[in-house]
């Protein structure tokens, strides 16, 4: 927790909170509970106790908005080939010593947060750049759940879904409220072992692994993983094939699974980059152990890339990057080769806003 002095700017009263017998505002949102005297903030460093009550301090201020594609998250099963809006604040309740966002998710720095946009001005951005869906994405949006609620149901009366790309680690009650804005997400499953989330994340798998099984049991979000994979850390036969196997058994063969690559960043630049081979042989193990869609990603690799049909192997949705290159799949994502349903949200025609990245303003519009 951290004695400074919040920013001015725009704030407002914090969902999901507690007041101990000395006084202190408690946070309820995530397992950290953190308990915080004023002036004080939480280890996410946007939820503060102002006037002795818990409070958000980043409402209705993003680091910046970008229309990309929907592969980008990374979701292939979720309207591909159309554009999201995508947006995140500043703030983590994680510390993960790798973190590939390092300069968002760790900003201690309220110009971080330049731009302003309203929940109605966010969906209203997104309805005007033909946006399909908004992404709250770059740091995790459940420590701006408040702001990241009210966007969803500005953007769920224009027709606009929302995506969360989150590493899950939330409590109980607010993983149920927050969850029930969202329309799909991308969870990351950083890791398979206690020691790898308490040493470099400062969090536990327990509390990520309930929240992959309530939204398979408890919910109706079209949900994927994503596994970081960094060399000497969480790359072992061992650990892939116990969790793969997981995943199987308590979430099924469809949910899809993205292995990706890790690059030196933040206070992790000891380690190389993670080599191709790894994310393939990784792939390999999970399909062998059942998983039916699984990705490589942060690299170029075509095959990685693909959707196959899990009957019969037809490429369903072929990829080069960002970019789709083939496309058989029928009405209600049947593949058109056998008829097998492929696992996922899909139109009859995908969308065509390949590789292109687009800032915007949403004041602008």
């Amino acid at each position: 927790m951290s004695g400074a002095r919040y920013p001015e700017g725009p704030v407002v009263p914090a969902r999901h909170r507690g007041k101990l017998p000395d006084g202190r505002a408690q946070c309820l949102v995530c397992p950290h509970h953190c308990a915080l005297r004023e002036g004080q903030r939480g280890i996410c460093f946007v939820r503060a106790c102002q006037g002795g009550e818990l409070v958000l301090t980043t409402y209705g201020r993003s680091s910046g908005f970008c229309v990309d594609p929907i592969e980008k998250k990374p979701l292939n099963h979720f309207l591909p080939g159309t554009p999201v809006l995508s947006f995140g604040t500043a703030g983590c309740n994680l510390t993960c010593r790798f973190c590939q966002n390092w300069h968002i998710s760790k900003a201690r720095e309220m110009e971080t947060l330049a731009e302003e946009a309203g929940p109605e001005d966010i969906a209203r951005a997104a309805e005007r750049t033909g946006c399909r869906s908004v992404a709250f994405t770059y740091n995790d949006p459940v420590i701006f759940l408040e702001y990241a609620l009210d966007v969803a149901e500005a953007c769920h009366r224009k027709d606009i879904r929302t995506v969360a790309v989150t590493a899950g680690y939330i409590e109980g009650a607010a993983r149920a409220e927050f969850f029930a804005g969202m329309d799909a997400a991308n969870v990351d499953l950083k890791a398979f072992s206690e020691r790898f989330y308490r040493d470099l994340c400062g969090g536990d798998l327990r509390t990520v692994l309930d929240t992959l099984v309530f939204l398979k049991r408890e919910t109706k979000v079209w949900f994927e993983l994503t596994t970081l994979l960094i060399p000497g850390e969480n790359d072992s036969e061992a650990e892939l094939d116990a969790m793969t196997r997981w995943i199987v058994g308590e979430l099924g063969p469809d949910v899809p699974l993205h292995f990706t690559a890790f690059y030196p960043a933040w206070k992790m630049t000891d380690k190389p980059p993670t080599p191709l081979a790894t994310l393939r042989r990784a792939r390999r193990l999970a399909r062998d152990n059942g998983l039916h869609h699984v990705y490589t990603g942060n690299v170029r690799d075509e095959e990685g890339a693909a959707t196959q049909c899990a009957q019969c192997g037809e490429i369903l949705i072929g990829r080069d990057g960002y970019q789709l290159t083939a496309w058989n799949l029928g009405a209600g994502g049947a593949c058109r080769a056998c008829g097998t349903r492929c696992a996922g949200v899909f139109e009859e025609q995908p969308g065509e806003w390949g590789p292109r990245f687009l800032p915007v303003r949403p004041a602008d519009y």
